[in-house]
This record gives C-alpha cells, sequence and structure tokens, in this order.
C-alpha cells in the first residue's frame, strides 16, 4: 500500500513539476522578450514529421 501511494506522490510531483517548469518559462520570456516570443506546445507531442505537424498527428481514417 505504500508503494501505492509513493507511486501516485511521485507523479503528482512529477506533473506539478512540469507545471512550474512552463510557468517559469513563460514568465522569463516575458521579460525577456528581444530573445523571441513564448512558444505554446502545440500538437499531440509524439509526432516523427516535425514540429507544428497538425495533420500528421491526427489518426488516419480509413473508408
Amino acid at each position: 500500500m505504500t508503494t501505492y501511494l509513493v507511486a501516485i506522490g511521485l507523479i503528482f510531483a512529477l506533473l506539478a513539476g512540469g507545471i512550474a517548469v512552463q510557468n517559469l518559462y513563460r514568465r522569463f520570456a516575458a521579460r525577456h522578450p528581444e530573445l523571441g516570443p513564448f512558444r505554446e506546445e502545440k500538437g499531440c507531442g509524439n509526432c516523427s514529421a516535425g514540429s507544428g505537424c497538425a495533420t500528421a498527428c491526427t489518426p488516419s481514417r480509413r473508408d
């Protein structure tokens, strides 16, 4: 039972840490506009076709 609770806590901490890093990056980009605009994550994040591949991420339909 302890392992189960530790695993849940660790997953929650990793997700919260990822959100915190994203917020830090957003604030850093706002304070330093000379470095370029803040780049939001888009798409499924699973594309092999490169960034901005909205069509490659959608599942193909076989009719």
